[in-house]
């Protein structure tokens, strides 16, 4: 699950982030200290839960919440406060939060919370997949909606293996800033840039802006590499298949695959060279062409 958590007190963000992270419940994928900070970061993230602080100055969490439905912001709320007044809980349930999780923040409560949200969140996913399923039964020819830049990307992603790798969603989030970019004609930026606004959506001060574009340049390099083995590996095994003669060749370079290929087969230290800008830029031009 990909969370995203909103409260003016940076220490309540860090212990919810590192409750998250240590339970393995899911990935924090942004923060925010207000709700106007938090709005467009938000609408561009896509995250599966919001946990949003009630109080707050600037907007309020339920004025927060209001705001992102409005925007067509449809994923889930878990709304944390130390406030305990029966009108406001109940207005927040008519926003439509999930559950309250009460400060001061408890790791077993916030564990049990999660757990549970994210049993319901599965479920009725797994219910719109198969009501989605008979609907294409009943009548093949209904359109379905257009794809979002995100859900062609984790797709491409998917087919390599590596949509569960931490640097996938860096990965994403630097060709959504890109297709942004796009609208406006600006011209493909340096990677190291890339990374710095993408370190941007979390970071405040340079010094952590720097050190998380390093992180975020790691995590990539990381991601690719997965991605490359997956492949060598897929070639190996049928060197027709379908995936890797498209991959292999156009998102990497193919002479490095083909010596990953004899690495691994021969049971040697996995050593290749790995070129994030061509990667990035290839899947750049595909999601592009299935946009348009």
């Amino acid at each position: 699950m990909r969370y995203f958590i909103v409260d003016d007190d940076r220490a309540s963000r860090a212990m919810l982030a590192q409750i998250i992270e240590e339970s393995q419940l899911g990935t924090v994928i942004g923060e925010a200290s207000n709700g106007e900070e938090a709005i467009p970061q938000v609408l561009m993230l896509q995250p599966d839960f919001v946990l949003i602080d009630l109080l707050m100055p600037k907007l309020d969490g339920l004025s927060t919440i209001e705001r992102l439905r409005e925007n067509h912001y449809d994923g889930k709320f878990i709304m944390i406060s130390q406030v305990i007044n029966k009108e406001m809980v109940a207005q927040a349930y008519e926003k439509g939060i999930e559950f309250f999780i009460h400060k001061p923040i408890n790791k077993v409560e916030v564990e049990m919370v999660l757990r549970k949200t994210e049993e319901q969140y599965r479920l009725k996913t797994s219910i719109s997949v198969i009501r989605e399923s008979l609907s294409n039964i009943e009548s093949p020819a209904i359109q379905h909606s257009k794809k979002s830049p995100r859900d062609h990307v984790l797709s491409i992603l998917n087919d390599m293996g590596i949509v569960g790798e931490v640097g996938s969603e860096d990965i994403t989030k630097i060709i959504e800033l890109l297709m942004m970019d796009k609208q406006r004609n600006t011209p493909l930026p340096p990677l190291k840039e890339l990374y710095e606004r993408v370190a941007k959506l979390t970071k405040n001060t340079p010094d952590e802006i720097i050190k998380e574009s390093k992180s975020i340049e790691q995590r990539i390099r990381r991601t690719i590499l997965a991605a490359m083995i997956n492949l060598a590996n897929l070639g190996l095994v049928d060197y027709t298949n379908s995936e890797f003669e498209y991959y292999a060749p156009r998102y990497f370079e193919f002479t490095e695959i083909r010596k990953l290929m004899s690495q691994i087969k021969n049971n040697e230290e996995r050593k290749v060279k790995i070129n994030i800008k061509k990667f990035i830029q290839v899947l750049f031009a595909d999601i592009v062409n299935k946009v348009n």
